[in-house]
């Protein structure tokens, strides 16, 4: 299956949604889907004509995580193999950050896993009512270890720790009380609710849209002071925003 099958692409008015398709297998992330879905998003960003990317799933799930039938080849004999797999799904995790245009998680059924960290990578992230999370590594031997970084950044020590160690489900509402998600809405309107938000970030001036994203990952990751430097230094150069704005 090539990467354009795998990852399916459609682009409307500026916002390009990017599909996963292996329904059949709820999204597991195998090395030809993170493949497809790394290279989906640097062509995104490298498309002047995209400003919004959404990322959902082909049928009933969002993603399911590592695709387990390949654990039989990703064996300590194998070396080489795990850590090129290691190192795929790695770039995954954090491509999003790295990326100069927003990034919106259409979460519908489940995420899972290396799923629930896609999901959470996103820069926004909307659920369907019917949603489920969890990160149920331990629960098979293994460790939800790439993963782990994203999810105490985004719910803190104790909460992570909870999810990684029991391995549990969370429906869509405690996703959000937990700050995984921005929004919960029906089943029915997920997409349309994803992509009226796609839409309004589009409209957005674009440098000012980028340099949003860029000082906001940055200042995350940084002492307050040395963000409050940060946002001073963009402050200065804000005033061109308009007028290159107004020239392309």
């Amino acid at each position: 299956m090539t990467e354009r099958q795998v990852v399916l692409r459609e682009t409307r008015d500026g916002v390009q949604t990017l599909k996963l398709n292996r329904p059949d297998k709820l999204n597991a992330l195998d090395f030809a889907l993170t493949e497809g879905l790394v290279q989906a998003l640097k062509d995104a960003d490298a498309d002047p004509s995209i400003r919004v990317v959404i990322v959902t799933g082909a049928g009933r799930g969002f993603c399911a995580g590592a695709d387990t039938r390949e654990f039989q080849v990703l064996t300590p004999d194998n070396q080489a193999l795990v850590e090129r797999r290691a190192a795929l799904t790695t770039e995954l995790q954090g491509l999003v950050k790295q990326m100069s245009k927003p990034v919106i998680a259409a979460v519908n059924g489940y995420a899972m896993g290396g799923g629930c960290g896609l999901a959470l990578s996103c820069d926004l992230a909307l659920a369907g009512e019917s949603a489920r999370f969890g990160y149920p590594e331990v629960k098979h031997g293994i460790v939800a270890a790439i993963v782990m970084a994203g999810l105490v950044e985004h719910v803190g020590r104790k909460a992570a720790f909870d999810l990684v160690a029991t391995g549990r489900t969370l429906d869509a509402h405690e996703a959000r009380q937990l700050g995984m998600v921005n929004r919960v809405v029906a089943d029915a309107d997920l997409l349309g609710e994803v992509q009226a938000l796609a839409q309004e970030l589009a409209a957005h001036p674009l440098q000012a849209m980028q340099a949003t994203k860029g000082i906001f990952h940055r200042v995350t990751e940084l002492p307050f002071s040395e963000g409050l430097k940060i946002g001073q230094q963009l402050n200065a150069h804000m005033r061109a925003f308009r007028q290159a704005e107004s020239t392309e």
